[in-house]
């Protein structure tokens, strides 16, 4: 799915939400599209709690397990969400969510490792931090 406008991006937040996206769209990309698209335009499903709950039904539609060695991850979640929040507040409000998001995607968020800066591997893909979130062992996020 080319998300190269903002028509683009919500069809793709939306099919999310309602669970109609196949799964093999649900790329690093598409994640970091819909959590800017949720932000900006539904910041009551961008709560923890919400995108838990959007994130989880969405895997078990697409018959994604959430289990301790798979399916919906707190910490990257969360960490994911604040970096895309930031990423939108450094742009202006009316900038065009596609524009902000080329911008995310060529930023060093982009790399789908990006979280590693942060947390080791042992510590990242942990079933705690799998089921709640726990603070980078490497170093405090920025943002």
């Amino acid at each position: 799915m080319a998300l190269s406008d903002d028509d683009a991006i919500e069809r793709l937040a939306s099919k999310v939400i309602d669970r109609s996206l196949p799964k093999a769209e649900w790329t690093h990309e598409a994640h970091f599209a819909t959590a800017l698209w949720l932000l900006r335009n539904r910041p009551d499903l961008a709560t923890a709690v919400e995108i838990r709950e959007i994130i989880t039904r969405y895997n078990e539609a697409t018959n994604k397990a959430n289990m301790d060695s798979g399916g919906y991850h707190h910490t990257i979640t969360l960490a994911s969400m604040r970096a895309a929040a930031e990423h939108l507040r450094q742009n202006s409000p009316d900038a065009p969510l596609h524009a902000v998001f080329l911008s995310l995607m060529a930023s060093p968020l982009g790399h789908p490792d990006w979280l590693l800066s942060y947390w080791s591997r042992e510590t990242l893909f942990s079933v705690a931090a799998r089921r709640a979130w726990v603070e980078p062992d490497r170093t405090p996020l920025p943002f």
